[in-house]
């Protein structure tokens, strides 16, 4: 490697080191434990805090993703806006207590949508999809309607990312059509500059914010998860990915 290489090498690396010290700020300053990883759609371009490949988590209401597209595979639900009926109980959200489609339900995290198709589901099929999918590790538990909140399934930061590049590139052993079914489901924002297909998650201490983000043709991906110590600290899920997003001025 000859002099000018090395040169850009540490260039680039310094570079790095500072914008992913922008990253540790904002935690610090915010008083967050977590971590955040965000990928250019190529793969040349990496931002990370505080990543430990080695360390999942539980992933909550992020397997609404994989979920939805389970349950339109598995022919439980014909589309995105077929009625999900209420059974009337009241529950904690009032968002919760009506009908559903699969796009409220999974706009709003309706946990009983979810789990109501889990039973029809069961055990052995998800396992199934599980492996098809390569997502976490492959494990569910004794109670197949509450596995990916406190069973045993659990996902790390970067493999958060891996199932949703195959979301993106529609590279899944399913329709195509589900795919973009769930596609049309994720997206969360369209602003001028930018469109986002996201999903929070939250089950005890372990919240998260993942996605990706459509900027002037180039998409970035993200996954962020935060310990969650009280309920007024879920807001930072999002915020400080944002926050994140713009000191690294992927998005303005």
């Amino acid at each position: 490697m000859n002099f000018l290489k090395v040169f850009i090498l540490l260039i680039i690396s310094s570079n790095l080191h500072a914008e992913e010290t922008k990253i540790e700020d904002i935690y610090r300053l915010n008083n967050i434990g977590g971590s955040i990883l965000i990928e250019s759609a190529d793969g040349k371009v990496s931002y990370q805090y505080n990543v430990n490949n080695e360390e999942s988590f539980i992933p909550a209401s992020t397997f609404k993703i994989p979920n939805t597209l389970i349950i339109l595979e598995e022919g439980l639900i014909k589309g995105q806006l077929e009625v999900i009926e209420w059974d009337g109980k009241e529950r904690e959200y009032a968002s919760w207590n009506k009908d559903q489609t699969l796009k409220s339900a999974f706009q709003y995290s309706c946990v009983w949508c979810y789990q109501r198709y889990a039973r029809q589901v069961g055990n052995e099929k998800y396992l199934e999809y599980l492996r098809k999918f390569d997502y976490g590790n492959f494990s569910t538990g004794r109670d197949i309607s509450r596995f990916w909140l406190d069973g045993e399934l659990r996902i790390s930061v970067k493999d958060q990312i891996n199932f949703l590049r195959k979301v993106h590139a529609e590279e899944l052993p399913i329709q195509k059509s589900h795919i973009k079914t769930l596609k049309n489901i994720m997206m969360s924002e369209e602003h001028k500059n930018y469109k986002m297909w996201s999903k929070t998650g939250w089950s005890g201490e372990d919240g998260w914010f993942v996605g990706y983000i459509l900027i002037n043709d180039h998409t970035w991906f993200f996954a962020n998860h935060i310990e969650i110590h009280k309920k007024s600290d879920l807001k930072f899920r999002k915020k400080l990915t944002m926050e994140t997003l713009k000191v690294l001025k992927i998005i303005p």
